[in-house]
């Protein structure tokens, strides 16, 4: 069940989801399966009333003046949003039982073998932004791994927040969840206690802007598993296709702009400034996209029909770029245009520019896009689709604890297998490792393969 942190210090709270993640291990899947079905029927019960709280942070979002693209990650009523926060709770459930897979086994010796097996990581602490949303999506993933979690969400949701963990609390309650199991906590002075839990607490994972995220970079020893941006490029090869680049491009920029997998930076090879980069240029316009462009990309809209007989919506611009707008995540509907001359130019500008989030290519042939996605040091390298499908959901993963950056043993949308670790199983019969390796009377490893 979910605990109440209210009457507990930060180091009391960190030690209650310690134990809960020793309990937690011994939780059959079945069990685990049926805390997600409860969650999903109580957040569905109560729709009517979590939204009204998030109504309340709306206005105050409005009020407080707060960014656009914030607004758009608070929003719970956004179409679309609440049937996939819901969804995701199934499709978690639905996902193979991720806790004690044997990935290898092998036979040192007759009767003695070793088993390698997947473990949760024990105790995760998730920190996130706006976007209330994630409370029920870390809380399934957390549970149906095997996790302890403790969940902080931001000043920005603090009433859906609210909403949110009261359903999930009393959902959990008739479970045979263990207590301190998913936990809960309101105020920054408890995070920045919690963040020097490292005893206890095995993994950080902040979910929010460039400022949160390099902040508790920087104020804990606990691995943080994350990004501090989403500046995600798109390349125009001299080949690619119209009609793909012109789709592609526009829902990597237009879908969701105050997405981290949205495109910021369209890089355009020189031999398509006249012929395919004015239609994508013409369907950003039309769609109320303001590009800041480099020198030759500019001058070839300036001289382009399609584009100079265009009225521009209110509040759209076609300005010159400057050299921060190609380190810059927007976050809204504004797209930085750069001009290359050949494939590793670009993947020299994607290196040295980007965030390492996700980064596509337009191209018709095959080797090109190959070698792009090697030389691309980033967690998501596509091929003609859209930096939009950089997500949890959309990869099959039920949903998603975040994006990580990191080079890890996670990169990318994580899912639950970003969130198991594993364990090495020896079985053995009274065996001693001095009785084995080279020399008289010692005994040689078999080391054969078990099938499993």
């Amino acid at each position: 069940m979910t605990t109440s942190t209210a009457s507990l210090t930060p180091i009391e709270i960190a030690q209650t989801a310690s134990l809960a993640s020793h309990v937690l291990k011994a939780v059959s899947g079945a069990d685990r399966d049926a805390a997600l079905t409860a969650i999903h029927a109580a957040l569905e019960a109560n729709k009517e009333a979590i939204l009204e709280a998030n109504l309340k942070d709306m206005s105050a979002a409005y009020e407080g003046k707060l960014s656009q693209s914030l607004v758009k990650r608070l929003d719970l009523s956004k179409s679309g949003k609440w049937e996939d926060m819901l969804s995701g709770i199934l499709q978690v459930k639905s996902l193979p039982d991720p806790v004690g897979n044997t990935t290898l086994a092998t036979k040192l010796d007759n009767g003695l073998d070793l088993y390698r097996v997947t473990s949760p990581i024990g105790v995760l602490l998730v920190i996130f932004e706006a976007r209330p949303e994630v409370i029920a999506n870390i809380a399934s993933l957390a549970l149906k791994s095997g996790n302890a979690v403790i969940l902080k969400g931001g000043k920005e949701s603090v009433h859906s927040f609210a909403a949110i963990a009261r359903v999930v609390r009393e959902a959990l309650g008739s479970t045979k969840i263990p207590p301190g199991a998913v936990q809960l906590v309101e105020s920054r002075e408890e995070v920045n206690s919690l963040l020097d839990q490292d005893q206890y607490i095995d993994l950080v994972i902040p979910r929010g802007g460039n400022e949160l995220v390099r902040y508790i970079k920087e104020h804990t020893r606990i691995p943080v598993m994350g990004h501090a941006d989403g500046i995600c490029a798109v390349y125009v090869a001299e080949d690619a296709d119209e009609q793909k680049a012109v789709t592609v491009v526009l829902d990597a920029k237009t879908d969701y702009p105050a997405a981290c997998n949205a495109v910021e930076t369209l890089l355009i090879n020189s031999a398509t400034l006249t012929t395919v980069f004015p239609k994508i240029a013409k369907a950003l316009i039309d769609a109320g996209v303001s590009l800041r462009c480099d020198e030759m990309s500019l001058a070839a809209l300036e001289s382009t029909p399609i584009i100079t007989g265009v009225t521009l919506k209110a509040g759209t611009t076609i300005t010159p770029a400057v050299t921060k707008d190609y380190d810059t995540e927007f976050l809204d509907l504004t797209l930085a245009v750069k001009t290359l001359d050949n494939d590793n130019e670009a993947v020299n500008h994607i290196n040295h520019h980007g965030s390492g989030h996700t980064d596509a290519i337009l191209t018709e042939s095959k080797e090109r896009a190959e070698d792009f996605m090697k030389r691309v040091d980033s967690a998501g390298v596509f091929w003609n689709a859209s930096t939009r499908f950089a997500d949890g959901f959309r990869y099959g993963f039920g949903t998603e604890v975040g994006i990580s950056t990191n080079k890890i043993h996670a990169r990318g949308p994580v899912g639950l297998e970003g969130l198991m670790i594993y364990k090495y199983k020896l079985l053995g019969n009274g065996q001693g490792a001095g009785s084995y390796g080279s020399g008289e009377g010692k005994k040689a490893f078999l080391h054969e393969p078990i099938a499993f």
